[in-house]
């Protein structure tokens, strides 16, 4: 891995957390993603499933952790079953994790070779009365692909089916929704290096330059920086391309009199940033940029001031909304009438400000946590209002990621990035 390695204690207390929450006599499993084809034999590169990650830190292919804090033998209250490496996976692979080394990184003090798991989780499911099964029910989450856990929940229902079945999801979604202390670092640190990205393509950004060559500028900065690259697929758009919400084509020129959105973010240890930025490409704004920037700027300052114990998401967006729509209403975009005339389930402001505002970040870019529940100290979440004007070729987004602390304001991850339009063009024009 390019990371430095991250301290086990943090994921000993993260499974400590999960097995708070756990009924008695119950077992639970986590299972490794896929390393998905392409055709022939390419494959994708392969990303850890979040969930074992955080519980274990084992970032390796066909790996399985099972939790069983009631088993008889206590020594099979916290197994990991991994690959076994040899020297023949050595020089055609690389490393892999041997049994010293996974309880190095994971604490985890019995490791099995996975040729061993059948016959151990036979006997482990005759003690135990129930079983969590971690199935993906994040609200946004395509299942259409078949993954490695899919397949072990199919296999275990068949060859169990008289045990108590349970949902590993809600438990993962509450405890992963606030961050240790150590999360933030790394957060923090995958933030430091999204800011170099910025800095470096800042002077670069000039009319005639491709979408795609200030992309290939910002892979260089975050890979030399020991990222693994983009936390997601990179969203580069000038001028009108800014006004669709997900463009990642990247493949346009940047023309003289337009801005050009920026919504990426680096990726360190897993832990995503999630960062957008608005810059003009001939590094001055023109007074009607700068309006409508500076309408989402202070859009995006009264947002920050909700982000605080207590505050229920759903509430929160209709209060952003409120305020979006005097700044649409100052900026001309739309007025009483359009207000008075609206509907209620998609208001007026809606046809320039579509998006929510803010989305919990972590190990996910859009990370797993309660949408119904206050918001507690320690969960981080983005804010991103944005305004889109698709008749002037004109989208502004200005986004940032910020941990809700136990009093007063949240700390801004990214606050040494520049956000002021006049620091902007002062730094365009240095």
């Amino acid at each position: 891995m390019k990371y430095d390695r991250i301290p086990s204690k943090l994921f000993i207390a993260n499974r400590s957390k999960f097995i708070q929450d756990m009924q008695p006599n119950s077992l639970a499993v986590f299972n490794s993603n896929d390393i998905y084809p392409i055709s022939a034999d390419s494959t994708m590169p392969f990303q850890q499933h979040r969930d074992i990650f955080y519980l274990s830190g084992v970032d390796q292919e066909e790996s399985i952790l099972v939790l069983f804090p009631d088993a008889k033998d206590e020594k099979h209250r916290e197994v990991l079953f991994l690959r076994e490496t040899n020297e023949h996976i050595a020089v055609w692979e690389g490393e892999k994790l041997t049994k010293e080394a996974a309880f190095e990184v994971s604490g985890i003090k019995t490791v099995y070779w996975l040729s061993q798991f059948d016959t151990i989780f036979k006997t482990l499911m005759a003690e135990a009365e129930s079983i969590y099964l971690n199935t993906n029910e994040h609200l946004r989450a395509n299942t259409e692909v078949q993954t490695r856990e899919d397949r072990f929940i199919e296999s275990c229902k068949e060859k169990y089916p008289a045990h108590i079945y349970r949902k590993s999801a809600p438990i993962m979604h509450k405890i992963r929704s606030v961050k240790e202390r150590t999360e933030l670092e790394l957060m923090l640190h995958a933030c430091s290096i999204t800011e170099k990205g910025i800095r470096r393509i800042l002077p670069f950004i000039k009319p005639g330059v491709y979408e795609y060559e200030i992309e290939a500028e910002l892979i260089h900065e975050f890979v030399r920086n020991r990222s693994r690259g983009f936390a997601y697929t990179p969203i580069i758009a000038s001028g009108k391309n800014a006004c669709v919400l997900h463009y990642i084509d990247n493949n346009n020129i940047c023309n003289d009199g337009d801005v050009i959105l920026l919504d990426v973010g680096a990726e360190y240890a897993n832990y995503a940033s999630d960062l957008s930025r608005s810059f003009p490409v001939n590094g001055r704004y023109t007074q009607r940029q700068k309006e409508v920037y500076n309408a989402v700027l202070r859009v995006k300052k009264f947002a920050e001031t909700l982000l605080v114990p207590g505050t229920v998401l759903a509430e929160y967006h209709k209060e952003v909304g409120l305020f979006m729509e005097k700044e649409l209403i100052q900026l001309g975009l739309i007025d009483q009438t359009d207000v008075k005339n609206q509907n209620p389930d998609w208001p007026a402001y809606k046809k320039y400000f579509m998006h929510g505002t803010s989305h919990y970040i972590g190990l996910d870019t859009h990370d797993v946590g309660p949408w119904n529940e206050p918001m507690k100290a320690g969960m981080v979440f983005t804010c991103e209002p944005g305004i889109y004007i698709q008749e002037e070729g004109l989208g502004i987004r200005i986004e940032d990621d910020l941990v809700v602390q136990e009093t007063g304001a949240p700390v801004n991850l990214m606050a040494t990035i520049p956000i002021e339009a006049d620091e902007i063009e002062d730094l365009m024009n240095s």
